[in-house]
């Protein structure tokens, strides 16, 4: 007689279902994707969705982090760690999210912000918040280490370079989920791009810098 197995094991791939919550969510954001949706789109039911991440801010907190090491998350983080200049690397981070943002596999623009424009629960408004607030400091630090090492003039102000940019990647992540095409970003990304590079080199913004 057979012997009966402990345990039933789990008849989905973690990873996979995790991937899928992280598009129903980047897409619908947080209030809006309920457990119903959520077991909808990872073709499982409840006490499975349950057993594997918890509730269902925990399956987002998993998503956000699975997003933070995938897909748009990580293109910051190496565009500021491997160029050479402040300069350099914010004009790689527009012009990949520009491409980023509209990429035919995944949702419109940034997870972090569409969901930080939408959400109303303390906890993800403090979560989305924070993860902003990171992404400006790395920014601004990385500004300032150009600042101190005298490749940029000693009166550039990092925390408002890194605002600037700040704002026009969530401009360009906006216009993204309202439709915008990859070329009309990248035509904003190269505008921004000279912008910034004309403030943190004290031009004028059109000059020539010749």
């Amino acid at each position: 007689m057979a012997t009966k197995q402990r345990g039933r094991p789990r008849s989905f791939d973690r990873d996979e279902a995790l991937e899928k919550a992280l598009h129903a969510f980047w897409q619908h954001g947080y209030e809006a994707t309920s457990v119903a949706d959520l077991t909808r789109v990872l073709g499982i039911g409840a006490p499975s969705l349950y057993a594997a991440f918890g509730d269902k801010k925990a399956l987002f907190d998993a998503a956000v982090e699975a997003y933070a090491t995938s897909h748009n998350g990580t293109f910051i983080d190496r565009a500021l760690a491997e160029e050479p200049t402040a300069v350099a690397a914010f004009t790689r981070i527009l012009r990949e999210a520009a491409v980023g943002y509209t990429a035919p596999d995944r949702p419109r623009g940034c997870m972090v912000l569409s969901v930080g424009v939408s959400a109303t629960t303390p906890e993800v408004v403090a979560k989305m918040r924070e993860l902003r607030a990171l992404n400006l400091a790395v920014m601004t630090a990385r500004v300032q280490a150009d600042v101190t090492a005298g490749v940029l003039p000693p009166g550039t102000d990092p925390e408002k370079l890194a605002t600037y940019a700040g704002a026009v990647l969530q401009g360009m992540s906006a216009q993204a989920r309202d439709g915008a095409d990859r070329e009309l970003l990248q035509r904003v990304a190269e505008v921004a791009a000279a912008g910034f590079a004309a403030a943190a080199e004290g031009r004028e913004v059109g000059a020539s810098g010749a």
